[in-house]
């Protein structure tokens, strides 16, 4: 089970972060959201919830007046045109673990909070810029019946205490993507995860079982789960596995351990916390930004001649 709104609200106040809390009835829409707290001064949030080809999925946070092209948006990740569209709805219960709202619609309750639930790991968020340029911003916790407001500055606090890089995007660009204009979002596409494809290999979109995508990949789950190099989580594990023996054996040689107990559990609660975070995103961006190097010399390799 996923987050509930009280159980996220009481992270939020554990953390110290500041917010307003407003109730109101289930609203489905950014303009029937507005007629409770537009009057506030602040940015309202529209939250798209996509999914490209690969079984990848990601939240697009915008305000309410940005607009989201989501064929340009797709080119910029580098997945060419067309590659993004909605998720479907079974999925926000399947990855983000969002709980049904009143009537049992989960619609309108997808935002960046529910990268709360460890479901959603592999879910990458697109923050809009303009939200850098309100006072505050508004957002629903995980239901549509209630909506809080609080700086971005401490949305960024939370996202960063369940390890979520923030990433701000001007999302009404429309930048070139070709041979000397390498995709400009490529680094925020997540890499391709076994169990979330396992998970939507059951959903349906139009009408057409995602696992029939799935066979289309080149990629077998074999292949992926093997190559420790293709996973910045394994990759990270090795990393982090090794440089705590490190760490231990120089603990040992300054007899540090008998002044802090089991050196074991020191290391693994500080750095195998906080250097796995920050070790994975570095891979993750190397790995993305090898994909953004590959895309180029794609372009510029000559053609065969028949």
């Amino acid at each position: 089970m996923g987050f509930s709104k009280g159980q996220l609200l009481e992270r939020l106040q554990a953390q110290q972060i500041k917010f307003s809390q407003y109730e109101h009835p289930v609203v489905m829409t950014v303009e029937a959201q507005a007629k409770y707290v537009g009057h506030i001064k602040g940015g309202l949030s529209k939250n798209l919830f996509l999914k490209d080809k690969k079984h990848r999925f990601y939240i697009v946070s915008a305000l309410a007046d940005t607009t989201v092209d989501l064929k340009v948006l797709s080119q910029r990740l580098g997945l060419g045109k067309g590659a993004v569209r909605m998720a479907p709805e079974e999925a926000v219960g399947e990855i983000l673990e969002v709980p049904k709202c009143i009537f049992n619609v989960p619609l309108g309750c997808v935002t960046p909070f529910a990268l709360v639930n460890e479901s959603a790991k592999h879910v990458s968020l697109l923050l809009d810029q303009g939200f850098k340029t309100q006072e505050c911003c508004f957002f629903h916790p995980l239901s549509n019946d209630t909506t809080i407001s609080l700086h971005i500055q401490d949305l960024e606090k939370f996202l960063k205490s369940v390890g979520r890089m923030v990433a701000y995007v001007d999302l009404e660009a429309n930048p070139c993507v070709g041979k000397d204009q390498p995709p400009d979002l490529a680094a925020l596409v997540p890499s391709v995860n076994t169990d979330v494809m396992e998970k939507t290999a059951s959903l349906k979109i139009d009408s057409k079982p995602v696992s029939a995508t799935a066979k289309a990949s080149k990629v077998s789950k074999k292949e992926i789960m093997t190559n420790s190099f293709a996973d910045p989580e394994k990759f990270i594990q090795e990393i982090v596995e090794k440089a705590s023996a490190i760490v231990l054996s120089e603990m040992k040689d300054q007899n540090i351990k008998q002044q802090h107990g089991d050196g074991e559990q020191l290391v693994s609660s500080h750095l195998k916390k906080n250097l796995s975070l920050e070790l994975k995103n570095l891979a993750t961006m190397f790995k993305n930004t090898a994909y953004t190097e590959g895309f180029v010399a794609g372009t510029h390799c000559p053609a065969k001649k028949k």
